[in-house]
């Protein structure tokens, strides 16, 4: 990389622009614009990102005062909050929504050898949603969260490829909207792995999973009604307590899936519980399917580690554009940040990688020394009990 540029423009060059210009095309994003195009948005957005602006304001006040140094970003004009403001309320969220699947794209291609479980070819997917608290007052298009007037939130669904820790489907919604109807929105990949929480139990959309020629692994609800087939050897002494083939018995639930199931008792010995699944695979060990259900903990640790780390709990705007906006751009620098990573091969975390473009995002130095300065420490930002999911 030219070292005359700056730590941003290098970044930058991982953007793949072919697919950003399709996008501002096909969704018409500099339509009847004169000074303030969608590639100037997404600058001062990652910008804002990648140093931790909290309000429009601020993020006016910071460019301001590096005008000098915009152009070799590529941002021309002076940059008002007014003017970022309107185009997050009126340039078409999909712009940014297909951007970051380019980007998603990308990154598994870089990780794809990276296995969570190494005798497991197939691709593992872990599908969750986390709630994001909102203001009902600034956000009414935020259906109340539970039964209080004043309380909103919005749903951020997301099915993460846990073989390469990269989200590869991501949708923001009202709180309202259950989870199990994110099933609805997904292709299933043949011999792909889908790992779910028993919020996501509905035997008809299960049945949609097996007959896409992909497995399930859902723990089930209590009570489960079902009729023992057979019953396969089990091995104790590593958790596994009961290991069964069954069919549904309650007449609804057996219409909407008629095939066998395989019913697995795990004994967690960490948390000292004990663990029902279903699943529609009947070759791997019940060891293996009992590990592929603990791996939906990374969705859990992706979902912590983005509300740390990246701007999606303090909005700079209150409509649903504006809201899909800034997700879909905070996504976007998080998978940015992950591809230099991969490219680069790069030791330190992300967190650590974004702690030090944040203050260097405008030196004029290969991106590559900046990131693996020999006299840098790399400090363990998590305490030691707690597990880090992008220490890879």
């Amino acid at each position: 990389m030219n070292v005359g540029r700056t730590v941003f423009s290098q970044l930058l060059d991982s953007v793949p622009m072919h697919e950003f210009r399709s996008a501002v095309k096909r969704y018409k994003g500099n339509h009847r614009t004169r000074s303030f195009s969608s590639w100037d948005q997404f600058l001062c957005m990652a910008f804002a990102q990648l140093t931790y602006r909290e309000s429009l304001r601020d993020i006016e006040s910071c460019l301001r005062s590096l005008q000098s140094r915009l152009y070799h970003i590529g941002l021309r004009g002076t940059v008002a909050r007014s003017t970022l403001a309107d185009a997050n309320e009126k340039r078409p969220w999909q712009i940014y929504e297909q951007l970051g699947l380019a980007l998603i794209r990308k990154a598994r291609t870089l990780y794809r050898d990276d296995k969570f479980l190494k005798e497991l070819e197939s691709a593992v997917y872990a599908l969750d949603s986390t709630m994001i608290d909102l203001c009902l007052r600034l956000f009414p298009w935020a259906h109340p969260a539970g039964h209080t007037s004043t309380t909103a939130a919005m749903k951020l669904h997301t099915l993460l490829d846990v073989q390469a820790n990269i989200p590869t489907f991501i949708r923001v919604s009202a709180a309202s909207v259950q989870d199990v109807f994110m099933l609805d929105a997904l292709v299933y990949e043949p011999g792909a792995f889908y790992v779910l929480d028993r919020g996501y139990v509905d035997f008809t959309r299960l049945k949609r999973i097996d007959e896409s020629k992909a497995f399930f692994v859902i723990r089930a609800k209590r009570p489960l009604q079902f009729r023992r087939l057979r019953s396969h050897a089990v091995d104790k002494p590593v958790g596994v307590m009961v290991d069964q083939t069954v069919r549904l018995s309650f007449h609804r639930s057996r219409d909407a899936y008629p095939h066998h199931l395989r019913r697995i008792k795990f004994f967690d010995r960490v948390h000292d519980r004990r663990l029902v699944f279903l699943t529609n695979n009947f070759v791997l060990d019940a060891r293996t399917l009992a590990e592929l259900y603990r791996s939906r903990w990374q969705v859990e640790l992706f979902f912590k580690w983005v509300k740390q780390h990246l701007r999606i709990k303090s909005f700079y705007g209150t409509s649903p554009n504006a809201v899909k906006t800034q997700v879909w751009i905070a996504v976007s620098i998080f998978l940015l940040v992950a591809i230099v990573k991969k490219e680069l091969r790069l030791e330190q975390s992300l967190y650590t990688i974004l702690q030090i473009l944040s203050v260097t995002l405008f030196e004029k130095e290969a991106i590559d020394q900046v990131l693996t300065d020999a006299q840098y420490q790399n400090p363990n930002p998590c305490p030691p009990n707690q597990l880090s999911l992008f220490d890879f």
